[in-house]
């Protein structure tokens, strides 16, 4: 039973330190839509998911009402486009993407994932097609979201891959120039993606899950900071503990709303993803967190020990609360979408290295990063390729979401809106990559892969 303190302490954390679900995010397997007629397979793909996901966003706005718990995004994720469309003979996949974009408009989410593929150790024809059709795709549609895996530790890093990507994120922003180059904001690469991440743009539904899961997202970075606010000046096992008994609370919340939406729309529970994800608002920034423990500013020296306190202790409180955790679970530290990050990348404390150092110890990687327009596609690939390095290294989930804006310069600042906040331009090293990332092939897996 939950005391009175417990209920009030919660409405609390909901009122006024900007706790909420981030997202309940419906996975489907589309692989039963296979057809080599692409007409036919898109009909299906439409059919399934506006079948499945209909009463999706309806049951999350009423579970939201009964429980007073905000739930901001109600989304889609789906099995992986470039294996559902691999036996079409299609020239592009752009008719999928429309469908997909179809589908999300009919059911209402906010999101839909899964126009991506999996090439880590190599590309099969449909991973080719999928990938040349990303720009476009991101381009011509609103709630699709792409991603790409280039790495796994047992594996290596497809390097082909990498470089190609570089030119796919340049090739995506100059088709959504007018926006901004917003459609970069829509795709993200990975190395060892998670098959049940609800979070976008990097969502998809692999294919060791079932027919279909409802997995949710968690938030809560006020919540924590707030919690730290009454533990000045304690040690660091105190914050460690504090951490841990705040994110019990939050992922307990979480697990909530994940079995109840999972009754409701009779479909298993798959995991609750407690990842701190902040957002511009006030008061809701996972650098605040780090300042509170003692940083006069985030991106100063300290701030990756920091954060590996702040990633461990979230994940070992969550575990606590919850049998099935996954998705990517930690810290994010995407710099658009965290009002702390945003102010530390304005005056210079936060930089893309001192980001890269901190990507070894949180849950994803260099995340929501604008740079200069004239940023070269090889540039773009080798910071790809240095985040892949670490994940594959590491053993975790890195991840690049990195915007480079047509005709903006360091300096300048470009507003997203919404949950993706504005962003500072940010500059990255003017030498050249040019010849590393042209050697192609593949990086070798390293030796901790051999683990049989």
């Amino acid at each position: 039973m939950l005391s009175s303190f417990e209920i009030m302490e919660t409405i609390k954390m909901i009122q006024e330190e900007h706790l909420d679900i981030r997202t309940i995010t419906m996975g489907i397997s589309l692989l039963d839509c296979c057809s080599s007629d692409a007409d036919k397979a898109c009909q299906r793909i439409y059919d399934k998911i506006t079948t499945k996901a209909k009463n999706l966003v309806q049951t999350g706005e009423n579970i939201e009402k009964e429980y007073g718990i905000p739930i901001i995004n109600k989304r889609i994720s789906v099995t992986p486009i470039s294996l559902v469309a691999g036996c079409c003979d299609e020239e592009n996949y752009l008719k999928y993407a429309k469908t997909l974009e179809r589908a999300a408009i009919e059911t209402g989410v906010n999101f839909i994932g899964g126009f991506s593929a999996l090439v880590h150790k190599g590309y099969t024809e449909g991973d080719r097609r999928l990938i040349e059709t990303i720009p476009y795709a991101l381009a011509e549609t609103d709630h699709v979201c792409s991603s790409v895996n280039v790495g796994t530790t047992k594996a290596g890093i497809n390097m082909d891959a990498v470089k190609q990507m570089g030119e796919i994120i340049k090739q995506t922003a100059e088709l959504t120039k007018d926006r901004d180059s917003l459609g970069c904001a829509k795709l993200v690469v990975f190395a060892n993606v998670p098959e049940d991440n609800p979070f976008m743009a990097g969502a998809f539904h692999g294919v060791g899950e079932p027919e279909t899961v409802i997995n949710v997202g968690v938030s809560g970075p006020g919540v924590v900071k707030c919690a730290l606010e009454k533990v000045k000046g304690a040690d660091f096992g105190t914050v460690a503990e504090t951490i841990k008994k705040t994110a019990f609370k939050i992922t307990r919340m979480g697990q909530l709303v994940a079995q109840e939406a999972s009754k409701r729309l009779n479909m298993p529970f798959g995991i609750v993803d407690l990842s701190l994800a902040p957002t511009p608002a006030i008061g809701d920034s996972v650098a605040h967190i780090l300042e509170e423990m003692g940083l006069e500013v985030c991106g100063t020296h300290g701030t990756t020990a920091a954060l590996a306190l702040l990633n461990d202790a979230v994940k070992k409180g969550g575990v606590m609360a919850s049998s099935y955790v996954g998705g990517l679970s930690g810290a994010f530290i995407p710099v658009s979408e965290d009002a702390g990050m945003i102010h530390a990348a304005k005056i210079g404390s936060l930089t893309i290295d001192k980001l890269e150092a901190m990507t070894c110890v949180c849950s994803v990687g260099l995340d929501m990063i604008a740079v200069p327009g004239e940023t070269p596609a090889s540039t773009i690939s080798a910071i790809i390729a240095d985040e892949a390095a670490i994940g594959m290294i590491n053993t975790k989930t890195t991840a690049v979401r990195v915007i480079p804006v047509c005709d903006k310069q360091v300096g300048d600042t470009v507003e997203f809106g919404g949950l993706l906040g504005s962003a500072p331009i940010m500059p990255v090293h003017g030498d050249s990559s040019e010849m590393f990332i042209r050697r192609g092939g593949r990086i070798p897996a390293p030796i901790q892969s051999l683990k049989n």
